[in-house]
Parts: structure tokens; sequence; C-alpha cells
């Protein structure tokens, strides 16, 4: 090999590295790991929509149940530990990007224009993925989605929950 090509290789490598890198830097969370900012609000509130079709209530309710949803979201993510905390909060920074979605969710449109039906497909594909990671961002969505709901009791009897007994 030439030392001309192999200097252009190699300038070529360092200028993706930084671009790629540049491009991470990027990626991460502005709020505390604890906190939810906008982006991941509206990521939450599509997925709630999606994993919660059929339970959520309809009409002006809706709103209402999917703000409160979300505040909940909010507060189990509080009670995880710190470590996870940083973690989910960089997941979300990258789902939360264009390219991140887009690969890990292969979702085209953002989380707030996306439709209920596109969310579903999405969440199929991540359930159904052959990669682990992607299966487990499902899990995690899902997971925290289904607990931060219906630990309201309001969604008990949606699930014939009638509540905890009297001891």
């Amino acid at each position: 090999m030439q030392r001309r090509k192999l200097l252009q290789i190699g300038a070529v490598a360092s200028l993706t590295l930084v671009t790629v890198g540049g491009g991470l830097v990027w990626m991460r969370p502005a709020a505390p790991a604890a906190e939810l900012n906008a982006e991941s609000r509206m990521l939450f509130t599509a997925v709630a929509q999606a994993v919660l079709d059929g339970v959520l209530p309809s009409g002006p309710a809706r709103a209402s149940a999917l703000a409160g949803h979300v505040e909940r979201v909010q507060q189990t993510i509080r009670g995880f530990a710190p470590a996870v905390q940083n973690e989910l909060a960089q997941l979300l920074g990258i789902l939360c990007t264009a390219p991140g979605r887009r690969l890990l969710a292969r979702l085209a449109a953002p989380w707030d224009v996306a439709s209920v039906a596109d969310v579903q497909l999405a969440l199929q594909r991540m359930r159904t993925s052959r990669l682990a990671t992607r299966q487990q961002i499902y899990h995690a969505l899902r997971d925290i989605t289904n607990g931060a709901y219906f630990s309201d009791p309001v969604a008990w009897p949606a699930i014939g929950y009638p509540g905890p007994r009297d001891i």
C-alpha cells in the first residue's frame, strides 16, 4: 500500500470517528437522569397510547389520563437506582433522536406524530427482533408503561382488580 493511500484512509477514519463521537455527545440527555425532558415525555406518551390501546379512556379524559400517566412514569423512574436512571436516560436520549429512533425502533415518524399503529408495529418489531438489545428496549418501555399506568387505582377496574384487601 502506498503511503499516500494510507494517509487518506487514516484521515477519513479520523474524520468519521470525530463525526460519530461528536454526534454521540449531542445525544446525551440535557435533563438529570431522574427527570424526563419534553422529548422523553412524548416518547412515553406515544408508547402508552400503543401499549394501553383499548384501556385508556377516550375523548377529553384521554389527554388527562396520559398526562397523569407520564407523571407516574416520572415517579417510577425516580424510584430506580441511580445507575439504572443513568442507563435509561442514555437510552431515552438515543431513542429521542431521529437516527436512534430509526435504528433501534425502526420508526420513521417522530414519537409525537407517529400513529398508534406505527408505534405498535415498531414495538412489535423490537419484541421479535433477533437482537437482544432491541428486545430489552421493548421490555423496558412496556414494563415501565404498564407499571406506571396500573399503579393508579383509577386503572384497576380495567383489569378487574378490586384493590388491596382490608386486613
